[in-house]
Order: structure tokens, then C-alpha cells, then sequence
């Protein structure tokens, strides 16, 4: 089995270990897009060998090219965009160096291999895990599978014919002498002979035939109850930042080799049918138990062939890739549709997409744009897909009396989107409908935050996909579950999520000090997103949402470096400064701004060291970010010392890095200052160029 396919199963705690391998020097696209070819070379090789080394890089480079090539076929432009720019980054970092680059790739598979022989350790320690029954489960999927391809009743039925033909021209030679005698008694012998082995070979091709349909029964219904529920809880749980989906391909493998096994036992049966009409006689094995074969063959395909199509993207705006299933009015949405199950002869077309909702008095909307389409094989994995790309929602307008005030507020309404579609085949027709994960509809920008709480709230806690009256009696969380999907939020934005100490401040506010850090403490929605916390004017979810904007316009590197320890109390910041040397400070989020914040506290000595102060300054937000860098606030703050003369206080970042050598990197250079709005620079007007430096009294 591929090592990226087995990584794939792994449990979201082991998957954020693979995600600390890549970065954007070698992103994790290129692992995904190219894991076949990537794991048919030895890197351990081509790390040693500079020539081998470069003519690697540039087959990765063509390697590229062809998934360029083929997301054009499938016009997926995004994709299009993220493998050109992920292609020059890779020429400005390994052109020169490509040996570096075969370093890390051969790094990088060592250390999958490292966190894939962790689990199989500590399997071994504890006995069956969950990891190794899946792992278990997928080679007992693929040996049955392998066993149902492998399967097959055509030579059995070729040496039926055969025989059938022999028994009939033997019968009618023999009929058409018409003369009796020992010659004719003998023949007569020989054809009840062939007449017996003809009705034995007829029962055997019969049981073998119900053989192969009680092996695809079996694989059917794993893949139904199982791995596809499965799969859609995991495509939940990466919709809402968690680890990304394995993708489709292995399951559609499955799902495909069972069709076509479905098929070709429906073709064998018109065969047998061939057969039986040319001749058959009292107790014909054929005849008892064709049609209870062909009803069972169809009914498997067609429970399949429902089974089989999902929505693979869900309905997203481009504007807003991150924030899944929330849409607003009157903007553009894609959403992409696929069928597991790839076999020849079949036409799938789209009659139609509808918005569905069964809670009574929420809004109803009418679905704009090209809602009708045949699905096209893509070259990329040979699936069947068909993605709408330019589909946009209008509310439907009612008439008479009508009370705006539903059961539930506008982002706290689910809906979902109904894709029907119908399966055309010779002498076969299927009608089939999917539906998105619920969808939460605003018709305000600003209704964003609380339309993403809904939809993490509800992905995180059912997988009841038609649940859309959920809100009107929403479960409670356990700590456990909401600090995963908080931790999810930054690191889907940014390549840091949130660590034990950070995770426990968090705990503190919405659990409380008494229960803080119980995994099973509870948290009702309306403490997460709808009462204000700790006596703030503002709920707690709004004031996350705040600070990842904030980290996500100004602070990405000093949060992806690991520079902001972010979430800690007054109380704890003050226990971790208090024995450290004087001008150390840490860097927290402002715990009373719902826009976002940024704050520093120091810790200063007294002369005789006897006491400690500890100063924190008024934090910092969007708009003084805008006009000041972070970096270069702390590379510049004063505060008024002794006879008035401005000194820097801050010389330490927790809890010992010098501060230059921890934002060096991140001040700006005099190249990057703004330009003056006049034609002329600012020394030749006559004017003396300013800096904005933060100064505070103490």
C-alpha cells in the first residue's frame, strides 16, 4: 500500500505531525499531486549524487506541467494558479540547488516513515488500535476486491457454449439418421453423457455467478456503511480546518471495481439467457435461477450507483476559500459534484439544483445559474465529475402577511442543496440525488463569524447530514472536541495551531478555573457564540475571529515563528516574568478588544532587587498595525526614564532570546519606507524624514 495513501488513514493527532514536514519551500500540494511518482524514485540516492539531483528536480518540475495540463482540461483555474506559483517557488529556491531539494524530499519520506513506525511500535505494545484496525480493514478491502476483479464465470461460460454446441449437433446428426441399432445406442449414451455434464457445468456457472455476487454484496456494503460515512465525517472535519480529507481516488477504486464486476455478472447473464434460448429443458438449472440472478445483479448496481455520487468540494465562495458552506446572497459559489463509480456506457446528467430546508417559517432561496450539466471524465483521475462554478442564491420573496421573525436568527438557519441527477444507460435508467452539508446563507458580510461558529458547531458535533433543524435545540460540546476545532482555526490560516498552555487559558475563560483542562467539561453554544464573556461586551467566539484576522493582516510571521505566546492571563504572564531578567516582555493578545489586539508586558527590577514591576502597554490594533509594523514598534518603543531621556525597555523576548536577534528579520529596511506623495523625495523638498515611535510614561 502507498505510504502517502496509509498516512492518509491516520488519526488527525498523527496527521498533524505530517504537517509539520512541509512548508512553502516544498508544500504539501506537491506530495499529494505527485505521490506516486515521488515515492517510485530513491531520494536516498539522488541526495548524494548532484547530476541525479538536477535531473530530478526538472522531471518534478515537468511532473508539474502535467498537472498543470491536466487541471486545465478539468478548467479548475485556482488549482491552475496554485501549481504555477508553487512551480516558481520552487525555481527560486532549488534552480541552483537542486541536491537541497532532494534532501528534503528524501527527509520528508523518512520521517513519514519514522511516524508510521511510531504507530506500529505502540501498536505492538498495546495490542489492536484503531490505526491498525483500519490498516487492517483497507488490506481486507483491497484482498476482497482483488478476489471480486480476479473472479469471473467467462470461461466457464465459454466452455459451456462449447459444450452446448457439441450436445446440439450431436442430438440433430443423431436425429437426422433415423435408423436405430447397437452404433445409434452407443452415440445415444455418449450425448446423455454430454446432455449430464451440460447440466452440471450449467448449475456450477449458475452458483458461481451467485458466488461473485454475494462477494460484491459483502464489499458493497462494507463500502456504503462504512467507508463512505467515514469519509464524509472526515470531509467535515476538514472543512472546518481540520486535517485534510484523504481524497477520493482509493475509495472510487473500489467503488469501480465493484460496478464493473456488477456489470460484467449482468452481461454474463444475458449470455446465459443466449444460451438458454438455443436449448433447455425440465429442471434447467438456468432457468431457476436466472432471474433472481439478473433482479439481484440490478438492484446491487443500482443501490450502488446511488451510493455513489457525493459532493466532493462543497459549496464554497471564492472570496472566502477557508469559510466553507457560509454563502452570501447574490455572490458566486462553486461547488463540485463526483461519482464514485467510473464504468463505460453510463451518461450522468444533472436536471437540476434546488435549496431544501423542512424547518418551518426560515427563508427559502431560488438557485441562479447554469444548473443542468453532463459529468466528464477527468484525465487527472479518470472519475466522473461535474463542478458548477458560477451558481448564486436569491431569496425568495413572499407574499401577504408574513412575519420576518422565524424560529431561528439568519446564522443559525440551515439549508441545504439538492443535486439531482439521473444515470443513463442502455435500457436502464437510475435517478439519483445528493445534497451539500448544511449551509448557512447571510446576506451581510459582517453576518461571516457567526455563520462559520454555526457551521463548525454543527460539523463538530453530527453527522446527521439532513439534521437542518439542529439549531432549535443545539448539544453542548465537551472541552475536548472545541479545543481541537479552535486549535484547527489558526492552523488552517496560518502554520501554527494553538499548544497546551494557550489551549488552557482558552479553557479557563469558557469553562471556567474550577474545571479548566477537564476534557469532558461542557460548553452550550450560546456561551461560545452568543453571550459575552467575562463580563466583555462581546462573546467569545467573535473575539477569536477578531484575533485571527488580526494575525492574518499583521502578524502571520511573528505568530508562524512562534514569537506570540498569545494566549495567557494577567496572572499567569506575570508568574512567568517574575524571576526572568529585567527588560524581558512577552507578547499576548488583548483580552478586551473584539476587533483584535496585540499587547507586550515587561518585567523591571528594582535597584535592590528586592521587587519586580510589571508594565504592559495599551494594545495595539488593526489600525495602528496599519501604520507601523509590530516588529518595528518593539524595535523603537521608549518610555521616559530618569531626567526625561527615552530608553527602550524591552531587551528580552521570553524567555531569554535577545530581541534583535528574535525580530531582526522582521524590521523594515529603509528600501521599504514609504514613499512621499510628492514626485520629490523628502531630503530634497527640504524636509527632515519622521518615524513613528510609540513613547510611553512610566
Amino acid at each position: 500500500m502507498a505510504q502517502w495513501f496509509q498516512l492518509q488513514q491516520l488519526d488527525s493527532k498523527y496527521l498533524e505531525q505530517v504537517d509539520q514536514l512541509y512548508d512553502d519551500t516544498f508544500p504539501m500540494e506537491i506530495r499529494q499531486y505527485l505521490s506516486a511518482w515521488i515515492e517510485s524514485h530513491d531520494w536516498d540516492m539522488v541526495a548524494t549524487s548532484v547530476s541525479l539531483a538536477a535531473v530530478r528536480f526538472h522531471d518534478l518540475l515537468a511532473q508539474l506541467d502535467i498537472q498543470y495540463s491536466r487541471f486545465a482540461l478539468e478548467n479548475n483555474f485556482l488549482l491552475q494558479h496554485n501549481i504555477r506559483k508553487i512551480k516558481r517557488n520552487l525555481q527560486d529556491h532549488f534552480q541552483e540547488y537542486p541536491l537541497q531539494m532532494a534532501m528534503i524530499i528524501c527527509n520528508c519520506l523518512k520521517e513519514e516513515k519514522k511516524i508510521l513506525a511510531s504507530i506500529i511500535k505502540k501498536e505492538d505494545n498495546v495490542g489492536s488500535t484503531p490505526n491498525n484496525m483500519v490498516l487492517d480493514k483497507q488490506k481486507e478491502l483491497d484482498n476482497n476486491v482483488k478476489d471480486l476483479r480476479n473472479r469471473g464465470a467467462e470461461h466457464e461460460i465459454k466452455s459451456l457454449e462449447d459444450l452446448q454446441d457439441e450436445h446440439d449437433f450431436k442430438k440433430k446428426t443423431l436425429q437426422s439418421r433415423g435408423t436405430v441399432g447397437v452404433k445409434i445406442r452407443e452415440e445415444e449414451i455418449v450425448i446423455r453423457k454430454m446432455f449430464i455434464k451440460l447440466n452440471i457445468t450449467r448449475g456450477v456457472v449458475v452458483n458461481q455467478i451467485s458466488d461473485i455476487l454475494c462477494l460484491a454484496e459483502q464489499i458493497q456494503f462494507n463500502l456504503v456503511t462504512v467507508e463512505v460515512p467515514e469519509w464524509k465525517h472526515r470531509q467535515q472535519i476538514a472543512c472546518i480546518g481540520g486535517p485534510p480529507n484523504a481524497c477520493l481516488d482509493q475509495l472510487q477504486i473500489w467503488f469501480t471495481a465493484v460496478a464493473e464486476g456488477l456489470q460484467q455478472v449482468r452481461q454474463q447473464l444475458k449470455k446465459l439467457q443466449e444460451l438458454e434460448q438455443k436449448y433447455t429443458y425440465e429442471n434447467d438449472p438456468i432457468t431457476q435461477g436466472k432471474s433472481a440472478l439478473e433482479e439481484r445483479a440490478l438492484t446491487l448496481f443500482k443501490y450502488l450507483i446511488v451510493n455513489s455520487i457525493v459532493v466532493e468540494r462543497q459549496p464554497c465562495m471564492p472570496t472566502h476559500p477557508q469559510r466553507p458552506m457560509v454563502l452570501k446572497t447574490g455572490l458566486q459559489f462553486t461547488v463540485k459534484i463526483r461519482v464514485k463509480a467510473s464504468v463505460t456506457d453510463v451518461l450522468y446528467f444533472f436536471r437540476d439544483v434546488t435549496e431544501k430546508n423542512t424547518v418551518r417559517g426560515v427563508r427559502k432561496f431560488n438557485i441562479l445559474g447554469t444548473n443542468t450539466k453532463v459529468m466528464n471524465m477527468e484525465e487527472s483521475n479518470g472519475s466522473l465529475a461535474a463542478e458548477f462554478r458560477h451558481l448564486q442564491l436569491k431569496e425568495q420573496k413572499v407574499t401577504g402577511n408574513r412575519s420576518n421573525e422565524g424560529p431561528l436568527i439568519v446564522t443559525e438557519e440551515l439549508h441545504s442543496i439538492s443535486f439531482e441527477t439521473q444515470l443513463c444507460q442502455p435500457g436502464l435508467q437510475v435517478e439519483l440525488e445528493t445534497m451539500s452539508l448544511p449551509i448557512v446563507v447571510i446576506s451581510n458580510i459582517s453576518q461571516l463569524p457567526s455563520a462559520w461558529a454555526s457551521v463548525m458547531w454543527y460539523n463538530m458535533l453530527t453527522s446527521e447530514f439532513k439534521n437542518l433543524s439542529f439549531f432549535l435545540s443545539p448539544p453542548q460540546a465537551t472541552w475536548s472536541q472545541l479545543s481541537n476545532v479552535l486549535s484547527w482555526q489558526f492552523s488552517s490560516i496560518t502554520k501554527r495551531g494553538l499548544n497546551d498552555e494557550q489551549l488552557s487559558m482558552l479553557g479557563d475563560k469558557l469553562l471556567g478555573r474550577e474545571a479548566a483542562g477537564n476534557p469532558n467539561g461542557l460548553i452550550p453554544w450560546t456561551k461560545f457564540c452568543k453571550q459575552n464573556v467575562n463580563e466583555k461586551s462581546f462573546p467569545f467566539w467573535l473575539w477569536i475571529e477578531g484575533i485571527l484576522d488580526l494575525i492574518k493582516r499583521h502578524l502571520l510571521c511573528l505568530w508562524n515563528d512562534g514569537c506570540i505566546m498569545g494566549f495567557v492571563s494577567k496572572e499567569r504572564e506575570k508568574a512567568l516574568l517574575k524571576d526572568k531578567e529585567p527588560g524581558t516582555f512577552l507578547l499576548r493578545f488583548s483580552e478586551s478588544s473584539r476587533e483584535g489586539a496585540i499587547t507586550f508586558t515587561w518585567v523591571e527590577g528594582s535597584n535592590n532587587g528586592v521587587y519586580v514591576h510589571f508594565h504592559a502597554v495599551e494594545p495595539y490594533t488593526k489600525k495602528e498595525l496599519a501604520a507601523v509594523s509590530f516588529p518595528d514598534i518593539l524595535r523603537n518603543y521608549k518610555v521616559m526614564a530618569a531626567e526625561n531621556i527615552p530608553e527602550n525597555p524591552l531587551l528580552y523576548l521570553y524567555p531569554n532570546i535577545p530581541k534583535d536577534s528574535a525580530f531582526t528579520r522582521y524590521y523594515s529596511r529603509p528600501t521599504e519606507a514609504a514613499e512621499p506623495m510628492e514626485l520629490e523625495s523628502a531630503s530634497e523638498a527640504g524636509y527632515i524624514q519622521t518615524e513613528l515611535i510609540s513613547v510611553s510614561e512610566v
